[in-house]
């Protein structure tokens, strides 16, 4: 095989390179369509995606599940890449917020696009968003609140987080009982 003129044989024949601004703009633009597809399947008005396979069996699929629509796509974008994997160790690790975790990781993306063609360093702006993220567990450490001396206050607290918890997909309809559950398991 030979090499394309000026690539020093590190590029097959027919690819690209991209530098500096493009390449940057590129991630951006496949992150975020990588987001913008799966956020309308979001919510109880979120829609359905018909996925058709590209093999001989022409199967087709009508889902709404982020992580199905995900691992059904091809994706050669390097930044679009990187929410796919985002969204398949949620699905590893926690089994549900595939989706969610991919339109949050876009929106900070779409947030940190606005603020380099602002001319603001990429160093600031991951800067930025760590004193968020401080900020952010600040506000939720001071808003919490501790009814352990509480029982009947505690156990309140423990069925909503039970519920909020079980309110996925897998158990949506019988949220309640596995609620009870798991609230009378952890207080044993």
């Amino acid at each position: 095989m030979e090499a394309a003129p000026g690539n020093n044989g590190v590029l097959n024949d027919g690819a690209t390179e991209e530098k500096g601004e493009t390449a940057r703009l590129s991630s951006y633009i496949g992150a975020m369509a990588i987001a913008d597809l799966v956020k309308t399947t979001l919510g109880p008005k979120g829609m359905d995606k018909i996925l058709q396979s590209a093999g001989r069996g022409q199967v087709v699929t009508v889902t709404n599940d982020g992580a199905t629509i995900l691992k059904s796509i091809y994706v050669d974008n390097p930044a679009a890449k990187v929410l796919v994997d985002i969204s398949k160790v949620q699905d590893d690790q926690v089994g549900d917020g595939t989706t969610s975790v991919v339109v949050l990781a876009g929106e900070l993306l779409k947030e940190a696009e606005k603020l380099t063609n602002m001319r603001i360093h990429p160093q600031t702006i991951i800067q930025g968003y760590r004193e968020a993220l401080n900020c952010a567990l600040n506000a939720l450490t001071e808003a919490s609140v501790n009814n352990i001396e509480d029982p009947e206050a505690y156990r309140n607290d423990m069925l909503r987080v039970a519920r909020t918890t079980l309110s996925s997909k897998i158990l949506t309809n019988d949220k309640e009982h596995f609620s009870n559950l798991a609230v009378d398991a952890i207080l044993r």
